[in-house]
């Protein structure tokens, strides 16, 4: 059995050799961005199947076509090679055309989340500074609210994209309508593309912001198509004829850069969902043939849970890509669907490594090649331990440890639009004097998986000190913790992360320390506060009340006893509450709910 096994390795050389060849660092002003891969598809699989989205299927020709009628339009408005617009739109054809066409000019693009509302929408239009706005039908409500006030210009800098799946509303007057200009613009491929060099920046993808108030981070010509390669060639491995199942928002990187940036580089087909349905699943891949899927950790373990059929294994379905698949459902999923290939990745969109599971080892996120280290972290002190040169000291082997991806002029850390968000993500002579390390926030360890022609491979572990994943999102304690702190009735507020039996990532918890005189917190108006302010998966789900939080001597908040007792009543002497699943107002936690919990069948 270890022999095959061993042979089964050996068959992933010549893709991994290919990968090799392709990652060789090239120039930044090599000219190459995925405007010219759309094209190149155009030319070599013009009649294959491109998109399926809504009932609408185009071809490659045709969606090269419409990509360069946006980008035609979009010049004709004045973009240029090197201006920056903001993207709001959910998943359809119009959205990655759109996508297309402003790489194609050497737009950057910035994509908004299409959840965002008010203060934080703002923000996000403004920190990149964006020249022009560009909406869907489906979010106009949003843009309305704060279009006044941005530094944009009314009827001018707005550009409405209608929606006929969703959306009746017309385009109001403080836009335009690019879809008449997109209509009367020529097809024709657009010269700028051939002068779009890797080292440009493509696109602004944000980091999941719990104040709503991200960050950008900067995703360059050369990082998209890095990410695309690895994810055709030697992750999900595509080709046309193949389709892939995309149903994750692509204004995250998963998506773009894993599914579009696949199909983008080898021609293979995507079918679009505008988003994830259990109910549609198996028909949407029996129906339309998908052949592969980008996934996150949730939407595994929800398709995991649902009532299964027999014909689940029998489905078109044969190989994944994507991130957050826990070892508890990892075996059970692939099982259950019939999977044969499952390419767990770990990255964040604006670091310097990342780690892919190309040679498809089970319970692993696989292999990278750039040069990291495992250091030893304190997770009560949230600190990385020191030697007594201030050196970060080394784990032993199996042993976990923070991640550090090593900046090199290869493994470039393109950071965010903010400088000081920049350089308080880099660790300098962590090791040695003069080097210089992307800090991950992450613990990983080395984990033995058998023969893997000498790569060492890593298994995720936790998010370290002030952030947590729920409900596939990054949530900043610290952030939570400065909104809750502005409730007139709080003191002070610690916010941790606590797991939950058979839910993927952990749980909010604020302990919230109350003002004197305060004898019992307004479970009403806190709820109504922490709704508004922030954003659904940021929302704590428990609460307890504390008479005091624990600091350390440099006013650190301790979390250590805290995770320990989670949400057990028996543990805990204040109160204790949680905001139910599907529920608006937090109750009082009782123990008929905590055996919920604990049984994983409280719906989380």
């Amino acid at each position: 059995m270890q022999l095959l096994k061993d042979i089964a390795t050996l068959g992933h050389l010549p893709a991994l050799l290919k990968l090799k060849k392709g990652m060789k660092p090239r120039p930044e002003d090599v000219a190459d961005c995925f405007g010219a891969r759309v094209e190149s598809n155009a030319k070599l699989f013009g009649g294959h199947s491109a998109i399926v989205c809504e009932g609408k299927e185009l071809n490659w020709t045709q969606f090269n076509a419409l990509a360069n009628q946006y980008a035609n339009a979009l010049k004709e408005q004045g973009l240029v090679r090197n201006d920056t617009v903001c993207v709001m739109m959910e998943n359809r054809v119009e959205f990655l055309a759109l996508l297309v066409g402003l790489n194609k000019l050497g737009v950057t693009a910035g994509l908004l989340n299409t959840n965002l509302t008010g203060r934080s929408l703002q923000h996000c239009i403004n920190v990149i500074k964006a020249k022009k706005c560009l909406f869907g039908a489906e979010v106009i409500t949003a843009v309305d609210d704060i279009h006044d006030e941005l530094d944009l210009a009314s009827g001018q800098d707005f550009l409405f994209v209608a929606d006929a799946a969703t959306s009746t509303a017309s385009c109001p007057d403080w836009a335009m309508d690019l879809d008449t200009k997109q209509q009367q613009a020529g097809d024709q491929n657009p010269p700028e593309t051939g002068l779009n060099t890797i080292g440009q920046t493509a696109l602004y993808i944000y980091t999941s912001g719990t104040t709503g108030l991200p960050k950008a981070a900067v995703m360059s010509n050369r990082r998209y198509l890095i990410s695309a390669d690895m994810s055709g060639t030697a992750g999900l491995k595509t080709k046309p004829g193949n389709r892939i199942y995309l149903c994750l928002p692509l204004y995250h990187a998963t998506g773009l850069l894993l599914g579009v940036g696949s199909s983008f580089t080898t021609g293979a087909s995507m079918y679009v969902r505008r988003k994830f349905s259990a109910s549609a699943f198996r028909s949407d891949i029996h129906d339309n043939n998908c052949t592969h899927m980008v996934y996150i950790g949730e939407l595994c373990r929800y398709l995991t849970n649902i009532a299964g059929e027999a014909s689940d294994a029998a489905l078109p379905l044969h190989s994944i890509m994507g991130n957050g698949m826990r070892p508890d459902i990892w075996m059970s999923f692939k099982e259950r669907y019939g999977i044969k290939r499952v390419c767990e990745i770990y990255g964040a969109s604006e670091g310097n490594v990342a780690f892919a599971n190309l040679m498809n080892k089970d319970l692993t996120v696989g292999m990278t090649s750039a040069e990291v280290v495992l250091v030893q972290y304190d997770v009560d002190q949230d600190e990385i331990i020191r030697d007594s040169e201030g050196r970060c000291l080394t784990v032993a082997p199996g042993e976990p440890g923070l991640l550090l991806g090593k900046i090199t002029p290869d493994t470039v850390f393109e950071g965010y639009t903010d400088p000081n968000a920049t350089e308080g993500k880099i660790l300098r002579d962590a090791l040695v004097d003069g080097d210089a390390w992307f800090n991950t926030g992450d613990l990983m360890r080395v984990v033995d998986v058998g023969y893997s022609l000498g790569y060492d491979h890593y298994q995720f572990v936790d998010r370290v000190g002030d952030t947590f994943r729920w409900k596939s999102e990054n949530v900043s304690t610290n952030e939570v913790g400065e909104i809750i702190n502005g409730f007139d009735q709080v003191k002070f507020c610690n916010v941790l992360g606590v797991e939950i039996p058979g839910a993927d990532g952990r749980a909010g918890m604020a302990s919230l320390t109350l003002n004197e005189g305060v004898e019992a917190l307004d479970l009403d108006r806190f709820s109504a506060f922490v709704r508004d302010a922030l954003p659904s998966y940021a929302v704590p789900v428990f609460l307890r009340i504390d008479e005091d939080i624990d600091v350390t001597g440099t006013f650190k908040m301790l979390k250590g006893d805290l995770r320990k007792q989670g949400y057990d009543i028996e543990q805990i002497d204040g109160p204790v509450y949680v905001m139910k699943n599907g529920e608006s107002v937090y109750t009082a936690l009782n123990a008929e709910y905590v055996k919920a919990l604990n049984t994983a069948s409280a719906g989380f």
